[in-house]
């Protein structure tokens, strides 16, 4: 409810507890145990910031914040809390909502490109470590360099294949990429596909502007996301939120102090965005709290227990709804302890006492103050919504989609040329490698085939396979190709004369080389988008120079063998041609030469 335009969250003993809106944007925390009323809370708050025309961005874990669309009833417990709070002039009301869901089951359709969540948060939703998330990293940068648009899950696939084939191209420039490490990304994309990312990557992507909406009457449109299945998947919902908050910080423009913030976020179980959260995210995280207040948008966190929350970002929460906890060892009740410190402390009552004597609807309030300091804490009560408090039908759900001025806008996923298509395109650097021929069909003579009363042979064709790279499957797979007998070699077949009594045996006729055709290979042809086979035609090979015929050694005639023979019997080293000149003139005193 609004008093005096300003957020009415509470009754303390004092009077109203107010939260000034244009202090928004320095950000909250609502924390409280299970069952203590952090979610009416919640949906007090949104009211109001809707009836000043505040658009209003939360998740729906448990799906009973779809209640905003219908106007509450009053019952013995609402009229209890109105007069307890002291309200009057209380109206039921509805409030203007558009339904999300990332699996477009349960609202408009959200979808982001693997570009826009960046390797940082797709790090963090795949669980990858510091090795792989490097590696992660060094894909995205290989993308960009090459021009590679990164929209779905198989762009990413076909990227890491990509880089995966050519490490030793890319280390010297990049870093190492190991292909263990690929694997193990590939792996992870596998489980995020099974948890529903293909539904999540793709496009028409979210467009921000969507959200900031107002109805007929000036009230900012209420967003919610159906995160109930979401919820399940602890990594994809935390990244998730995470990035449609890093969004609002890229696009919005930068607006200052402003009489009324330009739109609050809720991040409901933000624990769980801080659970093994890597140092580089949570120092971005850091980075976006305190920066995206000067884009005019306030961020409250919803968790259990405020320690949750890392001290350097509860430092930058300065608005606090703190509900009842309770303590049951004494490690719960260090915790109570650090928690009361937080608070200004009201001379009234203990607040260490207090917030484990707090009662369901009940909770301690600081606000900001005009100038800017936490006000004194204060013991209220929580003001009841104007809406309705649960769940809704289906039906109504299903309406309130139908009537909406987004239906349709999301409803239908396309797919544009991307890395994916790019990298299935290329022929010589990647993507098709020849076989050999499975089976070769013969052809017929043409004129036994025109016979009188016979229809004509129709033109043989050869069955082929070619080796076609899938990202899809990260691997090579054979594909069958139809190619005419034409391309193939043929196997002819002629008949030899034989007596009309014998029986006529085929005798297949070899060819000769020059007759012989060579396989072909498929080609990707843009204009149809499929691979053909294109006939290559071989290069004549180069004649080769005859070699010199070596001269013939002429054999030594019988006076030269008993010469050689004599001579190395008699004589050796430098004595040979003595001995063979002595040798030759004892053998011509008896005539022989």
């Amino acid at each position: 409810m609004l008093l005096d335009n300003k957020i009415w969250v509470g009754t303390s003993a004092e009077g109203a507890v107010c939260m000034l809106p244009q202090l928004a944007n320095r950000h909250g925390l609502i924390s409280g145990a299970t069952g203590t009323g952090k979610t009416v809370t919640l949906q007090v708050m949104a009211e109001a910031f809707s009836q000043l025309g505040v658009p209003v961005f939360m998740a729906d874990v448990k799906g009973d914040l779809a209640g905003l669309a219908r106007p509450g009833e009053r019952n013995e417990k609402i009229v209890a809390r109105l007069e307890q709070a002291g309200v009057t002039g209380y109206t039921n009301r509805a409030c203007p909502v558009t339904f999300w869901d990332v699996f477009g089951k349960s609202g408009h359709p959200v979808r982001a490109t693997v570009s826009e969540m960046g390797p940082l948060l797709l790090g963090r939703m795949l669980q990858l470590n510091d090795t792989q998330a490097g590696v992660l990293n060094l894909i995205f940068r290989i993308a960009d360099d090459e021009g590679m648009l990164l929209i779905d899950l198989k762009d990413l696939r076909a990227m890491l294949v990509y880089a995966g084939e050519r490490t030793q191209d890319y280390t010297l420039r990049y870093g190492n990429i190991t292909k263990a490490s690929v694997g193990a990304i590939q792996r992870a994309i596998a489980v995020l596909e099974d948890q529903g990312g293909n539904e999540f990557f793709g496009e028409p992507a979210l467009a921000i502007n969507d959200w900031f909406v107002r109805d007929e009457a000036g009230n900012g449109m209420i967003n919610i996301l159906a995160a109930d299945k979401l919820f399940l998947r602890p990594a994809l919902y935390s990244v998730f939120m995470l990035w449609m908050l890093g969004e609002l910080y890229e696009l919005l423009p930068e607006q200052g102090d402003k009489e009324l913030p330009r739109m609050v976020f809720f991040f409901d179980e933000a624990h769980l965005l801080f659970e093994d959260c890597p140092k580089d995210l949570l120092d971005k995280i850091q980075l976006t709290i305190r920066l995206i207040r000067s884009k005019g948008v306030g961020v409250f966190f919803i968790t259990q227990n405020p320690t949750d929350i890392p001290s350097s970002v509860l430092s930058q929460l300065s608005a606090r709804v703190q509900h009842a906890l309770r303590a049951f060892t004494p490690q719960e009740q260090k915790v109570i302890s650090a928690v009361a410190q937080t608070f200004r402390p009201n001379p009234a009552f203990d607040t260490q006492q207090a917030i484990t004597e707090l009662g369901t609807g009940e909770a301690l309030l600081s606000f900001l103050q005009e100038d800017g300091s936490p006000s004194i804490t204060q013991r209220a009560i929580v003001l009841p919504p104007q809406s309705s408090i649960g769940a809704i039908s289906d039906s109504l759900r299903q309406e309130l989609i139908e009537a909406s001025e987004l239906k349709g806008k999301y409803d239908t996923m396309f797919d544009r040329q991307s890395a994916y298509e790019v990298l299935s395109g290329k022929f010589f650097s990647h993507g098709v490698q020849q076989t050999s021929v499975l089976q070769e069909i013969p052809v017929q003579p043409a004129a036994a085939a025109e016979t009188e009363g016979e229809a004509p042979v129709p033109q043989a064709v050869q069955t082929m396979t070619f080796k076609v790279y899938d990202p899809a499957t990260g691997a090579y797979v054979e594909r069958e190709v139809q190619a005419p007998a034409a391309y193939a070699p043929p196997s002819q077949t002629v008949y030899a004369p034989q007596p009309q009594a014998q029986t006529v045996q085929p005798v297949p006729a070899p060819l000769a080389p020059a007759q012989q055709a060579t396989p072909p290979v498929l080609v990707f042809n843009p204009k149809t988008g499929q691979y053909e086979p294109q006939q290559v035609v071989p290069q004549p090979a180069a004649e080769k120079p005859a070699k010199a015929e070596k001269p013939v050694k002429e054999q030594p005639s019988t006076l030269e063998r008993m010469l050689q023979n004599f001579t190395r019997s008699t004589a050796s080293g430098a004595g040979y041609t003595v001995g063979r000149s002595i040798t030759r003139n004892i053998l011509g005193v008896f005539g022989i030469k």
